[in-house]
């Protein structure tokens, strides 16, 4: 039975013998007509959201896949659900508001066509973007994600979406052609330019970051201009958030990854290992050649033994070509307690069993300050895991702090207020 014949039938129904009907029975008939397609699209909208994505979702959840759970906890089903009965709706307003010669009729069905087609596009454009949602859900679930992520231009394609949709909500409300709209648009390209400049900045800066690897989620990363200094969030067309180490969060403009400098530790989360760079300063007034005594001592310190082999000999050969004796300081060389705890923390740091051996281990003195003589230590632990990585670093300088007194060295630290006042005191 066609729709044309539906509605010869429920005239005939109502009114068998009129010939023609006037203005509120062709309102009935047409009404009836309606009513009949509501309940068909309510019928469809049932069997869509309890009977097929009913099926659907046993079959989701007795399959190894995970990425169909993604569609199971989505609105896609929802907004699919809705989108079947509008069009149904849509389909039937020709048919049932249709009248010779009754304008009134014909406006009717006109105005409820306009506002089915326009839920038409809205749902059409919900469950697009449903759609480009489970997708990117789907994709982040692999780690590939992490090197190239896909959110920026998703945000595109739903920006475009919309200004389509737009387009075509405005083409059926005027009664327009879509194709009239878009010719016009190019007139509107500056202003729309002016409207959606981050945007474009953020698709551009989103493109380059893809494409060099610049960030991704799950870097961590330093930006102190923004105050941002934790781990990457998500990188989305116009902005980038960061969630700091202490859990606050700090949303970068994604353009300012390109024209701003910025630090990611990627490169050290990758390599398996991390620098450690400190320095003790050490008062200079403690600094002195070995004498006989602390010589003594510190040849029974393990580490010490080859060094001293090797310089002993070294010092030896070199003061026979002078002919200077080894007690004469000013022309004769010999070994001080600073260059003796220098060798130490070097073989120290070999035989550490957390210090990265193929990578650069340096132990150097540096320019002496009015802090004292800073002996800095530049080497890397095999361990970049933050906590681990600050405890191997503490344990090791609290070892090195605690053997300074074993070379009779002393570190340096400012005196302050009364301690000051104490120390002149107790000199005169």
């Amino acid at each position: 039975m066609t729709d044309n014949s539906w509605h010869a039938d429920i005239s005939y129904f109502y009114f068998s013998k009129i010939a023609e009907l006037n203005l509120w029975q062709q309102l009935l008939v047409s009404g009836t007509l309606f009513i009949i397609y509501l309940l068909v699209a309510a019928f469809a909208y049932i069997l869509v959201k309890k009977v097929v994505f009913s099926v659907f979702t046993k079959i989701a959840k007795m399959t190894e896949n995970s990425w169909d759970d993604e569609l199971i906890t989505s609105r896609i089903f929802r907004r699919i659900s809705l989108l079947v009965p509008v069009a149904i709706i849509w389909h039937a307003i020709p048919f049932c508001f249709q009248a010779e010669g009754m304008e009134n009729v014909n406006s009717i069905g006109s105005i409820i066509r306009v506002i089915s087609e326009v839920l038409l596009v809205a749902f059409i454009l919900l469950s697009l973007s449903s759609v480009l949602n489970v997708l990117e859900r789907i994709y982040g679930r692999y780690e590939v994600s992490k090197e190239l992520p896909i959110k920026s231009f998703v945000q595109v394609l739903k920006i475009i979406l919309t200004l389509v949709g737009t387009i075509f909500v405005i083409s059926t409300i005027v009664g327009k052609s879509p194709v009239l709209i878009f010719s016009g648009l190019g007139a509107m390209t500056a202003v729309l330019m002016l409207i959606f400049k981050d945007s474009l900045l953020g698709l551009v800066a989103g493109v380059q970051l893809s494409a060099n690897r610049m960030v991704a989620r799950g870097d961590w990363i330093e930006m102190p201009k923004f105050g941002a200094d934790g781990e990457v969030l998500e990188v989305a067309l116009t902005t980038v958030k960061v969630r700091n180490w202490d859990k606050t969060i700090t949303t970068i403009p994604t353009y300012a990854l390109i024209s701003d400098s910025f630090k990611n530790w990627r490169g050290m989360s990758n390599s398996g290992v991390r620098r450690i760079k400190r320095s003790i300063n050490l008062d200079i007034n403690s600094v002195k050649f070995l004498d006989e005594k602390l010589l003594n001592r510190l040849k029974n310190v393990s580490l010490l033994e080859p060094h001293f082999e090797r310089k002993e000999k070294e010092i030896a050969d070199w003061n026979s070509k002078l002919g200077a004796k080894a007690d004469d300081f000013v022309n004769a060389r010999a070994m001080t307690n600073v260059g003796t705890f220098r060798a130490y923390i070097n073989e120290y740091m070999k035989n550490h069993p957390k210090i990265s051996d193929d990578n650069t281990l340096l132990i150097r003195q540096l320019q002496p300050t009015q802090f004292g003589l800073p002996i800095e230590v530049y080497v890397f632990s095999d361990e970049n895991g933050w906590v681990t990585y600050e405890g191997i670093q503490s344990d090791i300088f609290d070892h090195l702090f605690s053997v300074l007194k074993e070379f009779e060295l002393r570190a340096f630290q400012s005196p302050s207020g009364l301690d000051f006042a104490q120390m002149n005191s107790s000199t005169k």
